[in-house]
């Protein structure tokens, strides 16, 4: 049998150069004009291939990508705040709205990038361990104490979803319920339960974290983050980055021409 551990990864495997990537696509996504449609084709083809030659699995992001929607819809706002010819007129209150053309084309060219660059972050994370994340975000010398944090977040989410778990079950444990009747009270009583089991959990959670920060000073901390020294980039992660440039330039280009 092959040891699967020292296989060589492949190009653009490296944590770094995914992140550099993602984060140039989605800047580059930021560059286009307003209805750039030709070059937000071609960086929605783009990025579903690389969906699909990472076997992520294209639905998938499809669907969690559309938690951006809700906030996306508040680039609708631009269909009535822009000037242009008028499409369409509604009243609210006795006031009259008017949404011009010019208008609807940048609230649909934002709610496009948003939606691109969600799915962009969510491919990066699929591929990407968190721990290589944060190597990427220090690679691009991003301060310190955010990457402490952002990595001590991560690390302790499941601790806390545990102590929730655990409140749960006891409170669960301590609610009696008759048969055919629904357990507790009514809605205001199960809100109070709820917000003291919030306010319980972010006191608990407050104690732990000074309980971590004085171990953390007694094995010498000193304020920055220990990390693993990384290897030189390969030559076909060179590569992946000259390519991945192109093709943002390429989406420039096609915008502007």
């Amino acid at each position: 049998m092959a040891d699967t551990a020292t296989a060589e990864p492949t190009a653009a495997d490296d944590g770094r150069v995914k992140t550099w990537l993602a984060l140039g696509f989605i800047f580059t996504l930021a560059w286009l004009p307003a209805g750039a449609w030709d070059a937000l084709i071609m960086a929605a083809l783009a990025l579903w291939f690389v969906i699909g030659w990472k076997r992520i699995g294209l639905w998938m992001i499809w669907r969690r990508s559309l938690i951006a929607w809700p906030f996306a819809l508040a680039a609708l706002t631009l269909a009535i705040a822009r000037p242009g010819a008028p499409v369409f007129q509604f009243t609210i209150g006795g006031q009259a709205i008017t949404a011009t053309d010019a208008g609807m084309v940048a609230a649909a060219t934002v709610m496009a990038k948003s939606w691109l660059s969600v799915q962009a972050m969510l491919t990066l994370i699929a591929t990407t361990h968190f721990s290589e994340l944060l190597t990427a975000l220090a690679a691009l010398r991003l301060p310190p104490v955010l990457i402490l944090i952002l990595g001590m977040a991560y690390r302790y989410l499941f601790i806390l979803q545990e102590e929730a778990l655990r409140m749960l079950r006891a409170r669960d444990s301590r609610s009696a319920s008759i048969p055919g009747q629904p357990a507790g009270r009514n809605l205001f009583w199960r809100a109070t339960i709820t917000g003291r089991m919030v306010g319980t959990l972010f006191i608990r959670a407050y104690e732990r974290s000074e309980r971590i920060y004085a171990a953390m000073l007694a094995r010498g901390y000193d304020g920055r983050p220990v990390t693993a020294t990384q290897p030189p980039l390969r030559p076909t992660d060179y590569f992946a980055l000259i390519g991945g440039g192109i093709v943002c330039v390429s989406l420039i280009v096609i915008a502007y021409i």
